[in-house]
């Protein structure tokens, strides 16, 4: 690695001995801490140039000794690729998505034993074989990248949280950092989906937890220090507010909770100011970068993370990996409140330094647009007024921007199961500016709200398992509005991953009115023309109108119905409550 610096971590329930070396010449040991907690050692080691791909033996005092091994780095230029804004992302979780191997369904040694469909709330037995059974269906569907929700380790009961039953199926629950969680497969059959996505043009995006582990994990349970993690004399929680980090009238006590409090009382908070705690966090994402080759990072519970850690970890992350896409998850209300925690233009008392995060004003935005009366700010205008305020980011080409996720309403239902909406909506995802990232099954309508919980917004996906009634990755088992959906889907994000101007362009927005939206994209190959209109009659788009765009010479080519629209008196019918996108030739 560029970095030859290492800090071991060395755990035994019986103490560890300080006095240690290492038996064979090429690493050094250049420091030595023994932990609040004898059980813990931390050993600072530096990689020398002689050192040799293989086994090393570090050797105790008392006589025992164990092995830690160097690896060769990957040298295929084919990993670590980096997610653009050329890229479409569908977030899958995988429990939820296919069971391909139903022989890891139920093991006796881990806290939750077996998978039940008939609860929603526990696992059901989806896995990464099953992820890697549908690349061909997802590259198909125009596909470029996947996310998955985090598949290590989570081996924790299930529990309750005032009435609602909880199990650890999502991932968010971590108890090992180092071993995928052998209910959705192994270490190897996760480089496996990694190298058959490779193989088919497709890109991996793990998601990371920095805020948080299990309440099983072994640094939980058996605590190195005593300031290994945010502790309080009770349990103490967040109040989710952003603007505590940049309001100039902001409490101290409000920012430490931000920071320090607890998400949820069984899922400690780690204080990622203590190096040593922030050492092992950017040393276990470097080790899975490399060791798994994934091309990117989505940063779970971005804004409740250590602000100077965040940093950091960023840099050592992109010095190892120049081309690695990391973005955060910084569910924000506003603007300014999401440019505050990625590069920005803004006079604030702390600079982010991470390209992008997920952009959730944007997403409000759209759904705003499909739901609400045309107005001077309201309806339409929303997304008109949001992208208004791109200056406030350095680039906001990098933000992850999406209609919902596996925290929210489904965006079917959020449309009002209205196909015309779903399609505006769809068409301005896959049009404007930034990384379109899509939920699992929106391109079948998969539907549904918070109840509050999440799990009714986490279904399985229809023909997942060989005992489903209905097999929605195949055409003959969607429904014809499904279908429709489905075809309206692949067609757009197809086209748009060849679409200089819809990856890669310049966005010029023109004033929304009587709920009609036009807004051009724009590269020095191609130029789109975008048309939404949220109004319930028939509209008209006068070409005269958009001289500075247009000469008035051009073909129009609807990238939809794909032919070639007529014209005429220089004027296109805009239909009610619909989404029209032409390449102009």
């Amino acid at each position: 690695m560029k970095s030859k610096s290492l800090q071991l971590m060395i755990h035994h329930p019986e103490g560890v001995p300080s006095n240690i070396r290492i038996k064979q010449p090429g690493i050094a040991i250049k420091k030595i801490y023994q932990a609040d907690n004898k059980h813990y050692l931390f050993v600072d080691l530096d990689i020398l140039p002689t050192a040799k791909p293989g086994m090393y033996d570090i050797v105790f005092s008392n006589g025992k000794s164990i092995q830690y091994e160097l690896k060769q780095r990957e040298k295929s230029s084919a990993i670590h690729q980096g997610v653009r804004s050329n890229d479409l992302i569908y977030l899958i979780m995988p429990d939820r998505f296919v069971n391909g191997d139903p022989s890891n369904d139920q093991f006796p040694d881990l806290q939750d034993k077996v998978a039940d469909r008939t609860n929603p709330y526990a696992r059901h037995g989806g896995d990464l074989a099953g992820v890697i059974s549908k690349l061909d269906y997802l590259k198909y569907a125009g596909v470029t990248s996947i996310w998955l929700t985090p598949v290590l380790e989570n081996d924790m009961p299930r529990m309750k949280e005032n009435i609602w039953m909880m199990s650890g199926y999502h991932g968010y629950w971590i108890t090992n950092h180092y071993k995928v969680d052998k209910r959705f497969g192994t270490n190897q059959t996760y480089k496996d989906l990694v190298k058959a996505a490779h193989s088919k043009g497709l890109k991996i995006i793990q998601d990371a937890v920095y805020n948080h582990v299990g309440s099983y994990h072994h640094t939980v349970k058996d605590l190195p220090m005593k300031d290994w993690l945010n502790q309080w004399p009770s349990y103490t929680g967040p109040d989710h507010r952003e603007e505590v980090f940049f309001d100039p009238h902001a409490t101290e006590i409000e920012k430490k909770k931000m920071l320090g409090g607890w998400f949820v009382p069984h899922l400690p908070d780690l204080n990622l100011s203590n190096p040593y705690v922030a050492n092992y966090m950017i040393q276990l994402n470097i080790w899975a970068t490399e060791e798994f080759g994934i091309d990117g990072w989505r940063v779970d519970t971005y804004k409740y993370c250590d602000e100077k850690f965040l940093n950091r970890i960023n840099a050592a992350l992109l010095s190892e990996f120049p081309n690695l896409t990391v973005f955060g998850e910084a569910w924000t209300n506003t603007v300014p409140g999401s440019a505050y925690f990625t590069q920005n233009n803004l006079d604030v008392p702390f600079k982010h330094q991470i390209k992008g995060v997920t952009d959730f004003p944007l997403q409000s935005a759209i759904m705003d647009a499909i739901n609400q009366p045309f107005g001077w700010t309201d309806g339409i205008t929303k997304v008109y007024m949001t992208l208004a305020q791109d200056f406030l980011y350095k680039n906001p080409l990098t933000n992850c921007i999406f209609l919902d996720n596996h925290d929210m309403n489904r965006f079917f239902s959020m449309a009002g199961e209205n196909l015309d909406k779903y399609k505006i909506g769809l068409g301005l995802l896959l049009t404007i500016r930034g990384i379109p990232q899509v939920y699992y099954g929106t391109e079948v309508l998969m539907k549904n709200y918070k109840d509050p919980n999440d799990a009714a917004v986490r279904w399985d996906f229809p023909g997942g398992w060989t005992s489903d009634a209905t097999n929605k990755f195949s055409g003959s088992g969607r429904t014809p509005e499904e279908n429709n959906a489905f075809e309206y889907f692949k067609i757009l994000a197809n086209y748009r991953k060849e679409s200089p101007a819809l990856t890669s362009g310049e966005l010029k927005q023109y004033i929304p009115k009587n709920g009609v939206y036009v807004y051009f994209r724009i590269s020095n190959k191609q130029k789109i023309l975008c048309v939404v209109n949220t109004s319930s009659k028939e509209e008209q788009l006068y070409l005269k109108d958009y001289t500075e765009m247009l000469n008035g010479n051009e073909t129009y080519y609807d990238v939809i119905k794909q032919l070639t629209l007529e014209t005429k008196d220089n004027k296109i019918p805009l239909p009610s409550m619909s989404f029209q996108i032409f390449e102009i030739k």
